[in-house]
């Protein structure tokens, strides 16, 4: 913006110094000219009252020699004879002419001041009346040098001028545009805090210096940050709540199964319970932490979470007898994603299989990592998606199923936030295959290892429908 200021502030004073100073140095020219010819008159006029006197050579010549022209060789007297008046043999020239005799009968004949032009400048010719009724005509040679004296140097000074009145411009229209810019810069910083998650971003609306819309759009952008502080912290306070309500059903449900037998269903029932509470205490842990402004790391090892979530979910699987597979998770491979966003969208893939699957279904999960990427890989050994594109729009579902879809598009969403997708397809064990691809800026690899198969599942068969 301070370009484009400055840009219009040379193209506008350039265009109203044009239409000042062209005029102005036109003026001074024709001043100049008019100067120029005046005093070449003033010195015609100063020999009228020696021809007036006398019309004796040595006089005139002495007064010709007396004026600063006639000193400088530029000034000629012309007298006619008495015996010839009026022809061109009658007349007797003192002093150095530069014009031809045709030119003098003319003014002689005439009466008036004329101005001819001769080699080397310009001949002022003024007739003057003698004794006996003749006319003298006095010569005064105006050189070219004298008409323009003075105009470059007037025509330098006026372009120094618009010179000056251009960067005086310029000057003031960087310093506005630089308080503008800066009150735009403050705006657009605020606006980039505010969108990495930063919700204390503030844009300075005090400013005196900057214009009155910035400030006025800067108090509406504060306005704005401050309540999407609230609403953030309001919805974190709400998951916390209703979070700490399941703390009730928990309990009374831990009550229930302390007074079942010690067999392995008891065993298995009291695991997942205790896993269940610990996750909701996580839940809450999490929303508080993030109520107090202390954001979650935007970066996990995508391993790790794939772990911990499959071996979540492998205990109902064992009570559901449902073989599945986990693989690639040896080693370390670091996403730009929080550890709770990948744990959601992993626990919405694998909650579909659960919920869209009959019992004894097999499915396996696979980590692959790349320099630029790192996929999560879900197969199930079930009937499939019939619609894939239907099933990633939020709130359609997978038609027929009774999907609302959402647990799709979270998955979706957490991909799209590292510029990667998730894909719908058919997976190699005959059912439907998620593939959910995670970017990254930097190798998500450590030291490679050799890779192995674990399976975690019960010990049977795997059977693709």
């Amino acid at each position: 913006m301070r370009w484009a200021l400055a840009r219009v502030a040379v193209a506008v004073t350039t265009m109203v110094a044009l239409a000042f100073l062209v005029p102005l140095g036109l003026l001074v020219q024709h001043s100049a000219h008019d100067r120029a010819f005046t005093r070449a008159e003033r010195q015609a006029a100063q020999l009228g009252p020696a021809l007036a006197i006398t019309t004796d050579q040595d006089a005139l010549r002495r007064a010709v020699a007396s004026t600063a022209d006639g000193a400088a060789g530029r000034v000629a007297v012309h007298v006619p004879a008495r015996s010839t008046a009026g022809t061109a043999a009658g007349l007797t020239t003192v002093g150095r002419s530069r014009i031809g005799t045709a030119a003098l009968r003319a003014v002689a004949a005439g009466g008036r001041l004329s101005v001819v032009e001769v080699a080397g400048g310009f001949a002022v010719l003024q007739p003057v009346a003698v004794d006996d009724a003749r006319i003298a005509v006095v010569e005064v040679f105006v050189p070219a040098g004298s008409v323009d004296h003075g105009v470059a140097t007037a025509w330098l000074v006026l372009l120094a001028v618009a010179a000056v009145l251009v960067a005086m411009s310029v000057s003031a229209a960087d310093r506005l545009g630089t308080r503008i810019v800066s009150s735009a810069r403050s705006l657009a910083d605020a606006a980039r805090e505010l969108g990495a998650g930063d919700l204390a971003a503030r844009a300075a609306d005090d400013d005196p210096g900057a214009p009155p819309e910035l400030r006025a759009a800067a108090a509406a952008f504060n306005t704005m940050a401050r309540r999407v502080q609230l609403l953030v912290a309001a919805e974190r306070e709400l998951a916390a709540d209703l979070s700490h309500r399941l703390r009730t059903p928990l309990t009374v449900l831990r009550l229930n199964i302390a007074g079942l037998d010690d067999g392995e269903a008891a065993a298995q029932t009291r695991e997942a319970v205790a896993r269940l509470e610990h996750e909701v205490d996580q839940i809450i842990r999490t929303a508080r932490s993030r109520a107090e402004d202390e954001p979650e790391p935007h970066r996990c090892d995508a391993a790790e979470v794939v772990r911990d979530r499959a071996e979540f979910w492998a205990a109902l699987a064992d009570d559901q007898g449902r073989p599945w597979w986990l693989d690639g998770v040896e080693r370390p491979a670091w996403v730009p994603v929080a550890r709770a966003e990948l744990a959601a969208a992993l626990d919405a893939l694998l909650g579909n299989i659960y919920r869209h699957t009959e019992e004894g279904v097999a499915y396996a999960v696979e980590l692959h990592a790349t320099a630029t990427a790192v996929t999560v890989r879900i197969a199930d050994a079930g009937p499939g998606i019939p619609d894939p594109d239907a099933a990633l729009r939020r709130g359609a579902g997978a038609g027929g199923t009774g999907s609302t879809g959402l647990g799709l598009d979270i998955a979706r969403r957490v991909a799209a936030s590292t510029g990667g997708e998730l894909t719908v397809g058919v997976s190699v064990l005959g059912g439907a295959g998620l593939d959910l691809r995670l970017r990254v800026t930097a190798p998500a690899l450590s030291r490679p290892r050799p890779r192995r198969l674990r399976r975690l599942g019960p010990r049977r068969s795997l059977t693709a429908p």
